[in-house]
């Protein structure tokens, strides 16, 4: 994978500082600016144009959330990796209905963390384990109180998003459903052009909300 730029975004120092040495252990990561604050954030983003913004969600000021919003609106090459101590679904639904990419909880290990970034960068998605049942229960209700269907898609359409909601590769997908690697393609940008959605993160979502996604719960 070629080189991926991150600025962190924390409140505390000690904690970045912690993160940052995690991540600088990762061979492709670069750690391009550093932030105290969601003001700071923005401007470090807008100079230094990150693949990846690694965030919490209680600063000062401005949240998060509120800074992920921003950079959804007006960065949307830059994916936004929430790293927070909230394992709740609310916090987790919330960020992602927010545009983000991931969110990643603070006692999570360094191994996890590289899997993350990594994952978002790539432009897929990434949940922590312990918050990704609750937030798919949390959607599927969502869909339900909301009517929603996934009328719009064909069924093989509707193959493709499921897989591509689970995390496979478009070559896994094809060799799946036994079709060429480009015939997988020409399906997975047929559905995004659809729905007007135009990353992994997306799909993942709407995925989640017409419950093609079955929670565990």
């Amino acid at each position: 994978m070629s080189e991926i730029r991150v600025i962190l975004a924390d409140d505390h120092a000690i904690l970045r500082s912690g993160v940052r040495a995690i991540l600088e252990g990762i061979p492709e990561v670069t750690v391009v600016a550093e932030a105290g604050n969601g003001e700071q954030a923005l401007k470090a983003i807008a100079e230094h144009k990150p693949d990846v913004l690694l965030t919490d969600i209680s600063m000062p000021g401005m949240s998060g959330l509120e800074l992920a919003s921003r950079v959804a609106d007006e960065w949307p090459d830059t994916r936004v990796l929430v790293l927070s101590m909230h394992a709740d679904k609310e916090y987790a639904t919330k960020a992602m209905a927010l545009g983000t990419a991931g969110y990643i909880l603070k006692d999570a290990n360094p191994d996890e963390l590289g899997c993350a970034v990594r994952a978002v960068a790539r432009g897929e998605g990434y949940m922590s384990p312990a918050v990704l049942g609750h937030v798919t229960a949390e959607f599927a209700r969502m869909a339900k109180a909301e009517s929603e269907s996934s009328g719009p898609l064909t069924p093989r359409q509707i193959e493709v998003l499921r897989l591509v909601a689970e995390g496979l590769p478009t070559k896994a997908i094809a060799k799946q459903l036994k079709i060429s690697v480009k015939t997988a393609e020409a399906h997975r940008s047929g559905l995004m052009e659809r729905l007007g959605i135009h990353d992994v993160a997306g799909l993942v979502r709407y995925a989640i909300r017409t419950g093609l996604i079955k929670s565990d719960d």
